[in-house]
């Protein structure tokens, strides 16, 4: 890593790391107050549903305003936002407080995330842009991995109020060494596009392609078998690991850490050993099956740790899959936008997971739920993969 951008790399820990502990701590404590997993997967749908519907605009606030300005905007407003939720909990109680906290922090994280893509890519021109995504990736990596632990082990020591308040603290402490980094005076603003086009032209122009263009919808379908599953997941586990198997909050944080390490595992070996594109995406979508089949038994704390790690780990692979039929299908004057609607598409499955959850759980128990999503997701793949949905042209 080049001296000059330590601040930069640091800011985005920094980040990464207040935004983990933000995803361990809500729907611990909303599994807390409540006691009943359901009010986690309410939690979840309306943390991830605006998050996803976010992406297409916040594409295109990235062409039209400074990525920086919009970085820095949004880890500010993500600290703001914390405190206005924290405050509005310890003094009118409830959970409503936290899950709109939620909620407003996935938007403010989705136009973050984008921005800071268009910053690796017009900060780092000089230097090779593997370099850069390889060093983006490790810091985010460390601030997955340290966020579940931090959390859980500043709880003992610490109500859960003011562990959230040194998250917030974070925010503020990632743009303040942000601002250290001197090569944002290397972002040079794109040329103004000849003819302006309305926003909503560039989004009609997007879901046009996506109808068109061959095997976009195929991937799509996959993409949505893979976080029905992601979601549920991530909405259940707090309440399944520290409620329905009685393990503490100190062992659900080290499940997540697995998840993290288990997720570099699989990136390495996708990275060192050549499958076929095709292959790629077989192998990682009936993992992540086999994962939620395991996490929806629930025969033993161990048995739901091996599914929770097949399903982490093995998103990423499928991630890969998806990512190069992108890159392989969209042509690159047509990229920003029509990625942005696609993963838009893709993730919306993830909110209405969280809303399965929160009407056909039972207690601590999501067992049958997370079942239930493993047969959906299973017939997905068999339709997906068997056979190409046809395009209208």
């Amino acid at each position: 890593m080049l001296v000059r951008d330590r601040a930069f790399f640091a800011s985005m820990f920094l980040t990464v790391l207040a935004d983990q502990i933000l995803l361990f701590l809500v729907p611990l404590v909303i599994f807390q107050i409540t006691g009943n997993v359901a009010w986690s997967g309410l939690a979840f749908f309306f943390e991830t549903l605006p998050r996803y519907l976010t992406f297409p605009v916040a594409g295109i606030l990235c062409d039209r305003y400074s990525p920086i300005m919009l970085l820095r905007v949004s880890r500010v407003l993500r600290a703001l936002v914390c405190l206005i939720g924290i405050t509005g909990q310890i003094v009118f109680g409830g959970v409503w407080w936290l899950i709109a906290l939620s909620a407003i922090v996935g938007v403010l994280t989705t136009q973050g995330l984008l921005a800071l893509e268009m910053v690796l890519v017009g900060a780092f021109k000089d230097q090779r842009f593997e370099k850069v995504a390889s060093y983006s990736q490790l810091a985010s990596q460390m601030g997955v991995v340290l966020g579940p632990l931090t959390a859980a082990y500043l709880m003992v020591l610490w109500p859960w109020e003011t562990v959230l308040i040194q998250a917030t603290g974070l925010f503020v402490l990632s743009d303040a060494v942000f601002r250290l980094w001197p090569g944002q005076v290397r972002m040079v603003d794109p040329p103004a596009p000849l003819e302006e086009r309305h926003p909503f032209a560039d989004l009609k122009h997007a879901f046009v392609l996506i109808w068109q263009l061959p095997d976009l919808l195929r991937a799509i379908f996959q993409a949505a078998g893979v976080n029905l599953i992601i979601g549920a997941t991530l909405a259940t586990a707090a309440a399944m690991m520290t409620g329905f198997f009685d393990r503490s909050e100190q062992e659900y944080a080290w499940l997540q850490v697995g998840g993290a390490l288990a997720t570099l595992a699989v990136l390495t070996l996708t990275a060192h050993v050549h499958f076929g594109l095709n292959t790629l995406g077989r192998t990682a979508y009936a993992l992540i099956c086999l994962g939620a089949v395991l996490t929806g038994l629930g025969a033993h704390p161990l048995v739901y740790a091996l599914g929770f790690l097949l399903i982490a780990g093995f998103d990423k692979m499928f991630n890969i899959y998806v990512r190069t039929l992108r890159k392989e299908i969209i042509p690159p004057s047509e990229f920003g936008k029509t990625t942005g609607a696609i993963i838009c598409l893709n993730n919306l499955s993830q909110p209405l997971a969280g809303l399965m959850v929160a009407l056909f759980a039972a207690g601590d128990d999501a067992r049958a739920v997370l079942l239930g999503l493993a047969a959906i997701m299973a017939l997905i793949g068999v339709w997906t993969f068997r056979r190409k949905i046809a395009a209208s042209h």
